[in-house]
């Protein structure tokens, strides 16, 4: 039982500091917001317009086949990065949900500027 109430505070926690984030960025047409998730098996992105509230493009691990590690992180980062190019966007805002920014997170802002998408 306490447990329980252990994890649900830490989740009440995670959503607060997500709130938090998602409410001091704005995504553009031009500058759109790139939104992680990740869990212990996927890890999703979208780049998101929130004038019109619409998903320029997303992408996930399972699409790729990749592994949610530093080196998946940056394979995907490289993939998503294309096709953000192919949409015309070189210059991107990032939101990193709640997370904390290290490990596979910080590996795919690297892979994404390697790639030449500014953040």
């Amino acid at each position: 039982m306490v447990r329980a109430k252990e994890l649900k505070k830490k989740n009440k926690l995670f959503t607060k500091r997500k709130l938090k984030v998602a409410s001091k960025i704005r995504g553009t047409k031009e500058l759109p917001r790139i939104v992680v998730h990740k869990s212990n098996k996927n890890f999703y992105i979208q780049a998101i317009n929130d004038d019109t509230q619409a998903t320029l493009c997303s992408l996930h691990s399972k699409k790729s086949g990749v592994k949610v590690n530093k080196d998946g992180a940056k394979a995907i980062a490289a993939d998503f990065a294309s096709i953000l190019k192919d949409k015309k966007i070189t210059v991107a805002v990032f939101d990193k949900s709640g997370y904390k920014y290290h490990g596979v997170i910080a590996s795919f802002v690297d892979g994404i500027r390697e790639n030449g998408i500014k953040i």
